[in-house]
């Protein structure tokens, strides 16, 4: 069984100020956001690229109803356009990873590996030690099967601790 506390990984190293992981856990906040707007730049990227296969199929069920004109336009103004000057979606989603998603997370990482060495969340592993309910299995610090740890762990209801 492990003991119910934080893993290593999740405790702050000896002489990090609260001032520090604070920082450090706004800086982590903000990748998350980012995180969550590549999502949508692939969403968006996902949407567009439907959306010109749709058209396409519009176009062909005009000429099929008899609107030749009409599916000439919609084929030569829209089907296959950039969506900004000169990019498709694709070329959007490989700057934004290449380019701002890259640096942002090489100097999120930097930063960890210079002030905390290299932990990841310490902010929200100090703030479920606050919040949790010590004694109940539902608020346990971690698996009662860690990974590595050599326990095997109960795999039955969760049953309330008793100290």
């Amino acid at each position: 069984m492990t003991e119910d506390r934080p893993d290593q990984a999740h405790l702050r190293p000896e002489g990090v100020s609260d001032a520090t992981v604070e920082a450090l856990g706004k800086l982590s906040e903000a990748l998350e956001c980012a995180e969550v707007a590549r999502g949508h730049l692939y969403t968006f990227h996902r949407l567009s690229g439907t959306t010109d296969l749709t058209l396409g199929e519009a176009v062909d069920m005009l000429r099929h109803a008899g609107h030749e004109e009409l599916a000439d336009r919609v084929e030569r103004e829209v089907v296959g356009r950039n969506v900004i000057e000169g990019r498709w979606t694709f070329q959007i989603v490989e700057d934004y990873d290449s380019g701002y998603y890259a640096a942002f997370k090489e100097v999120e990482q930097a930063a960890r590996e210079a002030l905390v060495e290299g932990k990841r969340h310490l902010y929200e592993a100090e703030m479920k030690e606050d919040r949790r309910t010590r004694g109940d299995a539902a608020h346990r610090a971690r698996p009662e099967t860690d990974p590595g740890d050599g326990s095997a762990g109960d795999q039955a209801q969760p049953q309330v601790e008793r100290e």
